[in-house]
């Protein structure tokens, strides 16, 4: 069956798909008006990272009903796909038609160590990236 031709479909790529790629799908679906937006990961966590739901409700966006999943349960095609991890992007599988596949190599905040404020600096640093990237790419879409 074949879809709306209009509602584009954006992949959000992580290895784990607990922290990054669940962040740029908040952001993604506050933001892309129209266009169907998931994320997934090549191996999945267990749950989304607490502390990346914290960020984000820090600006409004609820993620706590996200969870991690195999990018294996993503509706094809898929017509943007961008991965936020060196992982991610060696393991990536192909998406035949896919019109871009970006890769924004992003820090794992869930690795960062030190005290839980400096932690939590980290996950709003990589957070407010993707916040900015993502506001890129809907200036972007809109010209497509």
């Amino acid at each position: 069956m074949d879809r709306e031709v209009s509602a584009l479909r954006v992949l959000f790529l992580c290895t784990g798909n607990s922290c990054r790629s669940q962040m740029a799908e908040g952001f993604a679906r506050k933001w892309l008006d129209g266009v169907e937006i998931w994320s997934a990961g090549t191996r999945p966590a267990e749950q989304v990272n607490p502390l990346a739901v914290q960020v984000m409700q820090e600006k409004g966006i609820d993620i706590s009903t996200h969870y991690p999943k195999m990018v294996s349960a993503v509706p094809r095609p898929v017509d943007i796909v961008i991965t936020l991890c060196g992982e991610a992007a060696e393991e990536c599988p192909t998406f035949p038609g896919a019109r871009i596949t970006e890769h924004w190599g992003l820090p794992d905040p869930a690795r960062a160590t030190g005290t839980p404020e400096e932690v939590l600096r980290v996950f709003r640093t990589v957070r407010d990236e993707i916040e900015r990237r993502i506001a890129e790419l809907a200036e972007r879409i809109e010209q497509v």
